[in-house]
């Protein structure tokens, strides 16, 4: 693998591609640790230092943003915005003629596609740095901080305006270098960013797990979880490469005196068709509760429930409900990004057909048995798989940034398997050995 990575800088349109975006990179860090007008970051380093963060409702954007939310800087929404903008125009396809028209249209339809995300992630910017400046200046960013409700000083309507600005210059500006990756870099942009924020917030989160331990100084808990984390990564390689080859055959035909078809390929269908997605959906449905229950201040019975059960990790409530919405959309997911009838309308449009299965209908209703079968397992596999942080809560003493939570690994795996295979598959144009033998 070594010798792989020493060929790839050997190669100078690779290496040109490899150092394009080691800078990229560097530049998105950078921008991570610069705080925006208006914050004193001396009382948000107080607060993160000697205050616990309130990682339930903020947790999931804080690990995309790489940390920088809760350090209120320029890059403080990362790409969550993004991510956010691209799920929802995904969801609105199927439901939205136009839409869907486009995506058929090809590579045009997919450019105005990507023009709408890019005008969605902006206002999803603006609202969503709007709630995080109000949270900043009412103190609930942090618990048990004596300082929270000093983090903005000066809370006039320009200097909120301004932050609000910065945030989503911010944003924009991390989609533009993204974008830069994918046309110029190695991998996509968007996941590659993704990446390096969750694993910039590894080191951190590990040593803090040693710090908090008991048993001989905290190595022995900082041991379990290094081996709990390389078995889970194990884990999800295994489950994210395993997938279900149906055959295919193509019929031969004649044209003329040439022959046409006749060849056999096979449709992969992944166990973890939905990847993330299911996880992330579940997650951020879990947290409108909480979110309601701490702006509206209430004191009632039912504001104490939620509290009690739904904003607490712990609790059984909110184990066995982020479980089942994590199955639920898995199902949900695969059903409006993989249609059957599609399928089977092109294979037969084209001569192909499933060896024993009748074309048309009974290969759409075989493709949606096969793919019911194999989501079964892969939405388990994805609610266990989230809810290791929960047990690493109990377990270890760790916070919910558990370092090899859920989310947190599907992504670096995945991440980092699609980016090893593009770059192997570079090599292998130039007649070079890949990483594996």
């Amino acid at each position: 693998m070594l010798t792989a990575f020493a060929r790839a800088f050997k190669t100078p349109d690779l290496r040109k591609k490899l150092l394009f975006t080691l800078g990229i990179i560097v530049v998105y860090r950078v921008g991570t640790n610069v705080p925006i007008p208006g914050v004193d970051y001396r009382n948000v380093q107080t607060c993160i230092d000697n205050a616990e963060a309130n990682s339930g409702l903020f947790g999931l954007v804080n690990m995309f943003s790489g940390g920088a939310l809760l350090q209120i800087t320029i890059f403080a929404l990362g790409i969550m915005p993004y991510i956010t903008a691209s799920i929802i125009l995904q969801l609105l396809t199927v439901v939205i003629p136009r839409l869907e028209a486009l995506k058929k249209e090809g590579q045009s339809g997919t450019a105005k596609i990507t023009q709408y995300t890019r005008y969605l992630t902006v206002a999803l910017a603006i609202l969503q740095g709007t709630g995080l400046v109000a949270t900043a200046r009412s103190g609930a960013l942090f618990q048990g901080c004596p300082v929270a409700s000093q983090i903005v000083p000066d809370q006039s309507i320009f200097v909120t305006v301004t932050m609000v600005i910065t945030m989503t210059a911010g944003t924009a500006l991390v989609m533009w270098l993204g974008e830069l990756i994918t046309d110029r870099g190695i991998g996509n942009g968007m996941s590659i960013l993704m990446f390096i924020s969750i694993a910039a917030t590894f080191p951190s989160a590990l040593w803090a797990i040693k710090e908090q331990g008991s048993l001989a100084g905290g190595w022995i808990e900082f041991g379990t979880v290094m081996l709990v984390g390389f078995v889970m990564v194990g884990l999800v390689v295994f489950v994210e490469q395993a997938q279900r080859r149906i055959p295919v055959q193509y019929a031969k035909r004649m044209v003329g005196r040439r022959s046409y078809g006749g060849t056999s390929t096979y449709i992969p269908l992944k166990v973890n068709q939905a990847g993330v997605i299911p996880v992330i959906f579940a997650a951020s449905l879990l947290y409108i509760p909480a979110l309601i229950v701490q702006f509206s201040s209430s004191t009632a019975g039912w504001a104490t429930w939620i509290e009690a059960n739904l904003a607490n990790p712990g609790a059984t409530a909110h184990i066995v409900l982020y479980f089942l919405l994590i199955v639920f959309f898995a199902f949900f997911y695969v059903a409006i990004s993989f249609n059957p009838e599609e399928v089977a309308d092109n294979m037969k449009k084209y001569g192909g057909f499933i060896p024993g299965i009748r074309a048309g209908r009974p290969t759409a209703e075989y493709l949606s048995y096969v793919l019911n079968r194999i989501t079964w397992p892969g939405s388990l596999y994805l609610g266990l798989i989230a809810l290791v942080p929960t047990m690493a809560l109990a377990g270890f003493g760790a916070n919910q940034n558990f370092p090899f939570g859920g989310t947190s690994i599907l992504i670096i795996v995945g991440v980092g398997l699609e980016t090893v295979r593009q770059i192997e598959s570079q090599l292998q144009q130039r007649n070079y050995e890949g990483f594996l033998r």
